[in-house]
């Protein structure tokens, strides 16, 4: 759908701020539920008292937009992800707090030099199936991943294991890439260069195992129920487009005997008042955000069931250089700088969310994000200085500039296009149509770069490197949707990837931010929060950075309602 940006800014701003106005409580006559919960004891082995436990053990969690796909390789998206971690299980695995833990790897050891890291795999570790998981599936599973054929778009993260750069190219066969098989057991990876961060990129979703008889059988319809075997808590039982994904528990997983969740059902909730409304029926246990325009009833009626922390993510707009005018930075720039980032984090978004001028956002250990020069100056000074760059660049009143914002799906989205859009009219006189577009065709378009101009867009830390931001702008990367270009920017990011020293590593990272910030390929909006409803029957949910919340973690507690009624 395409809506053109024509009526008065000033007025097409005071409308979209207007819309978060709120009722005294959410159109609907569902009453706030209340619960006595029985307090929470452990057994002698740490597990949950059964005294305690919910009869029915089955999880009801939102999940944002409809999943792109399960093929841990080639999906992308954090809907996407969430199912996967609960399907699959890497060598490293993550706890409910996020800290990294043995996974399939029950302990694993480094060399001296730092070039070689061993792993050794649980000979009790076992696909869906039944099947023995051995040192091979990592081997397939990890020449998948850079395979070309692949095409998937974040084999770049494993660019520290030997020779994977080339093989991802082109430039070499699969056989060549660093990984071993030493016994059915032992893994050993080569890597370029010494890199300690190897153990967060092995919690990835990307580098989870595929079951090699699955997909010779199967091909890419691998990943669907009835054809999916995988290894990690729970399996594929049912799939339904924009309704719901089933999970059960897998009986052979290794640690089985410590899940207790049955099931986990996953919902895409894109129209987030329909999900705030599920929630309070019951029907979730929780949600995946929470409607902004509700921000005030859900402080006075269910602030003990707000979670909200801070999430490493960043959200922002991309700009597509690869097409006139967006190749000329006077143009971005200027585009970013006219951009109220306080306006849209105080009067639209309003959980906390912070005004970003970096692309890698705080919480990095020893990272220091740059900012630019004008993100010290009042946004009077920055719009006075996008007009001149915009005039510098030929546009002005007798040339307006006319662009298009695309955005998937989803209310939050389309809120903050209109006010972006408006801005830019009413400090810049630029003028803006939207499209809206479903997430997939979304996905493609921008991924094209032929018709993309202006795109709404976020990228979530999987684990704590800045280069997991930065990457994201090297010249192969197929993600760079951007089409930035820059052999300095590479070669910057080259080197860190090969620097064992972190503190300089980091130093070069933070030279290759400066670097793309000075041509403003996007222009960063906020930093995240996650903010969701939990039901207070559900335990083992705890914050965290990476908004990362395995369910074999969890559990839910008998729950005897008290009272009915809104408070």
């Amino acid at each position: 759908m395409r809506y053109l940006v024509t009526i008065p800014a000033l007025l097409m701003l005071a409308l979209v701020l207007s819309a978060c106005g709120e009722r005294a409580e959410p159109e609907s006559d569902v009453p706030v539920q209340r619960w006595n919960l029985p307090e929470v004891i452990f057994t002698e082995d740490g597990r949950p008292d059964p005294s305690i436990l919910a009869p029915v053990q089955v999880l009801h969690r939102g999940n944002g937009t409809q999943p792109q796909g399960l093929d841990p390789h080639v999906t992308e998206g954090v809907p996407s992800s969430n199912v996967q971690r609960d399907l699959f299980e890497g060598l490293l695995s993550r706890a409910a707090d996020s800290s990294i833990i043995p996974g399939v790897a029950e302990r694993w050891e480094i060399s001296e030099d730092g070039f070689t890291w061993t792993f050794f795999l649980r000979e009790n570790a076992r696909w869906s199936n039944g099947d023995v998981m051995t040192a091979e599936d990592w081997l397939f599973s990890f020449r998948r991943i850079v395979n070309p054929a692949t095409g998937s778009r974040f084999a770049i993260l494993l660019n520290p294991i030997l020779h994977a750069e080339d093989i991802i190219a082109g430039r070499r066969p699969v056989e060549d890439l660093g990984v071993r098989v030493i016994d059915d057991f032992t893994l050993e990876i080569d890597l370029e260069a010494p890199n300690p961060l190897l153990q967060e990129v092995l919690t990835h979703s990307l580098a989870s195992p595929v079951h090699r008889p699955s997909i010779e059988a199967h091909g890419d319809r691998w990943a669907r129920p009835g054809s999916m075997v995988s290894n990690g808590p729970y399996m594929l039982e049912e799939l339904a487009m924009q309704s719901h994904i089933r999970l059960v528990r897998n009986p052979y997983y290794w640690d089985n005997d410590n899940v207790i969740i049955d099931e986990v059902i996953f919902y895409p909730t894109e129209d987030l008042s329909a999900e705030l409304m599920r929630y309070r029926a019951g029907e979730l246990s929780w949600t995946y955000e929470v409607p902004n325009t509700q921000f005030n009833w859900i402080q006075a009626n269910l602030a003990d069931e707000l979670a909200v922390s801070d999430w490493l993510g960043i959200y922002y707009f991309g700009f597509n250089t690869t097409r006139e005018p967006f190749n000329d930075p006077r143009v971005t720039k200027a585009l970013s700088m006219a951009i109220d980032r306080e306006i849209i984090t105080d009067k639209l978004t309003r959980f906390g969310q912070r005004p970003a001028f970096a692309f890698t956002p705080p919480g990095i250990p020893g990272y220091e994000p740059p900012a630019p020069e004008w993100a010290a100056w009042t946004q009077d000074q920055r719009e006075e200085h996008a007009r001149a760059l915009l005039a510098q660049a030929g546009f002005g009143p007798d040339n307006p500039l006319r662009l298009e914002i695309r955005y998937n799906t989803h209310e939050d989205h389309r809120r903050i296009s209109l006010a972006i859009a408006a801005m830019w009219q009413q400090s810049l006189g630029v003028y803006a149509s939207l499209i809206n577009e479903e997430f997939r065709v979304f996905l493609n378009t921008r991924r094209q770069r032929a018709v993309t101009e202006v795109f709404r867009s976020g990228w979530i830390g999987n684990y704590l490197d800045p280069m997991y931001f930065l990457e994201l702008f090297f010249t192969d990367n197929p993600q760079n949707d951007v089409g930035f270009f820059n052999p300095e920017f590479d070669r910057l990011l080259n080197r860190a990837a090969r620097a064992a020293d972190l503190e300089e590593r980091l130093g070069l990272l933070r030279e290759a931010e400066i670097l793309v910030l000075e041509t403003q390929p996007f222009a960063p909006i906020y930093t995240y929060v996650s903010a969701r409803l939990v039901k207070p029957y559900v335990r083992g949910w705890e914050p965290n950075v990476l908004d990362q919340h395995p369910t074999r973690f969890m559990f839910l507690l008998r729950q005897d309602p008290v009272r009915q009624g809104a408070d």
